[in-house]
């Protein structure tokens, strides 16, 4: 039976900390608010390998989308999502899509183009399938490659970001952890 939204969905609520921040994350007021990236889909592969949804998350994303580039604006939301996580004890990664291009080639050192949305951040992941995020706000599972390569562990790079090196580092990283995964030319 192929993996649907519903299911993964179900798959990375049975990690409390994601459940946790979904609950949470309205608190914090934020347009376009996405929980994102390897607390969605490594839950899925550790579903796979008879892992626990949580083991091997480094980090917890979220992306959202606010007009205001400033880095105070962005820095305050970072600060009030500290203090609403701090018990979780984990690693929460916020970022205003809105601002990525501003500091994204200073940090990577290569250009990156102004995004309209949030979900324009998750369409440039390194590796396509895992492009993919939870709306905070209506719940609905949103993959820009749809969900195959997840469920079949394929890491194929994203057309939209082709970055050979960076792309291999990330699923080397991916494969350490789960050796099954395929790295697909």
């Amino acid at each position: 039976m192929p993996l649907t939204a519903t299911t993964l969905i179900d798959i990375a609520m049975s990690n409390p900390v994601n459940a946790e921040m979904l609950r949470r994350l309205p608190e914090l007021g934020l347009d376009q608010c996405l929980l994102t990236a390897g607390c969605l889909f490594q839950a899925v592969w550790n579903h796979q390998s008879g892992q626990p949804a949580g083991w091997g998350i480094k980090d917890y994303d979220v992306f959202y989308f606010d007009e205001d580039l400033s880095w105070d604006t962005e820095n305050r939301v970072i600060q009030a999502a500290q203090v609403l996580f701090q018990d979780l004890g984990v690693n929460v990664e916020l970022k205003n899509q809105a601002r990525v291009h501003l500091w994204y080639a200073q940090r990577f050192g290569v250009g990156y183009p102004q995004l309209l949305s949030a979900k324009d951040g998750i369409d440039r992941y390194l590796v396509a399938g895992t492009c993919i995020g939870l709306d905070v706000n209506s719940g609905e599972l949103y993959a820009t490659y749809g969900l195959d390569d997840i469920e079949q562990g394929l890491l194929r790079i994203n057309p939209l970001n082709s970055r050979p090196a960076l792309f291999a580092q990330k699923a080397q990283s991916y494969q350490a952890r789960w050796p099954w995964l395929q790295m697909i030319e």
